[in-house]
């Protein structure tokens, strides 16, 4: 069984509830179908219910019926979210007149049914920037304790059996924090890892905190920063098995690992990478899915207390599909 069906798989064991924000997009309706019609998760649609049922009519979509459909400019919960959005964001100012209008902003209104338990997750980005993703997100639902950095985690599919686990890895952050301090990256660190458990099912996350030193072979304050942030990742989380500063052979290649590293007991054997910034992380994910013809599933958003993804504006139906059976499998981790 792949990868990505292991996923479906996991999300279809524990339905979770999802929201989509974006029901009035073409795309995104036509993957809450497929989702509906394979019984992958429990859907809420948020759009004007005119619009969402004139288009499932005109592409011929036979199951969005079985969705909770809500029309955000007529909730029955409006005030009540207004309430607490209200006061969630007192002490920034926020009144209430502002608190109402902004809970008919379909991606502030599915962020505050999550954060009443009405909901498990959201996707959106099909019509929405990053920004406009993550900001009612860390308004109002946060960040996970512990944590105060988002980051975005990659899965690769290689086809390099004998690298990662089976040809899989997972690597982080390529796609929030561009410039990372050491308390950052040890977070970024800690969250990969849990997304290497929720997401590709890694059993035994093995983490290698990525420089271009390995164990003293050289010197330089950005390496200083790789090492910190081990010591401090092995702190926020004691049973993660975490190793670092390591060159990227030496935590994949078995023999480079023994040589470079002796005796560590993540060095050649790593499933997770940490990137020591975004730039590197970006390149580097680009690079393993162009020339090395790995399949790459991501960005995936970690550190919010409930998962809230970001799609690219040039997803695909698929793309979609399979972003929400992630985003379950998130979510069922998430309430551990």
């Amino acid at each position: 069984m792949s990868l990505i069906d292991q996923i479906i798989a996991r999300a279809k064991s524990n339905k979770q509830r999802i929201v989509l924000p974006e029901a009035e997009e073409e795309r995104t309706l036509c993957a809450a179908d497929r989702v509906l019609a394979d019984d992958i998760a429990d859907l809420i649609l948020i759009g004007n219910p005119d619009k969402v049922h004139q288009l499932a009519e005109e592409k011929g979509l036979k199951n969005i019926g079985k969705a909770t459909l809500i029309d955000p400019e007529n909730c029955e919960k409006s005030e009540e979210y207004a309430q607490l959005l209200c006061e969630l964001r007192k002490k920034k100012g926020m009144t209430i007149e502002q608190a109402r209008e902004l809970v008919k902003n379909p991606l502030y209104l599915g962020c505050m049914i999550i954060k009443t338990e009405g909901a498990d997750g959201q996707i959106s980005g099909a019509l929405s920037t990053t920004g406009d993703t993550l900001r009612p997100a860390l308004q109002i639902i946060k960040c996970a304790p512990g944590i105060t950095c988002v980051s975005g985690a990659m899965l690769l599919i290689t086809q390099k059996p004998e690298y990662g686990e089976d040809g899989v890895l997972v690597v982080g952050d390529v796609a929030v924090t561009p410039m990372p301090d050491a308390n950052q990256l040890s977070q970024i660190a800690v969250c990969t890892a849990q997304t290497a458990k929720s997401v590709a099912g890694f059993e035994d996350p093995r983490v290698a905190m990525l420089s271009f030193s390995t164990k003293g072979s050289a010197t330089h304050e950005v390496v200083d920063k790789v090492i910190e942030a081990t010591r401090l990742a092995r702190e926020l989380e004691p049973t993660l098995k975490v190793d670092g500063e390591l060159q990227a052979d030496a935590a994949l290649v078995p023999g480079v690992g023994a040589k470079k590293a002796p005796g560590s007991e993540i060095a050649g054997k790593a499933n997770v990478l940490v990137f020591p910034n975004l730039e590197v992380g970006n390149i580097a994910y680009k690079l393993v899915q162009r020339l090395g013809d790995a399949i790459a599933i991501g960005p995936i958003l970690q550190g919010i207390a409930r998962p809230v993804n970001d799609l690219s504006r040039g997803c695909s139906v698929e793309d979609i599909y399979y972003l929400v059976a992630i985003t379950a499998c998130q979510a069922m981790d998430a309430k551990k």
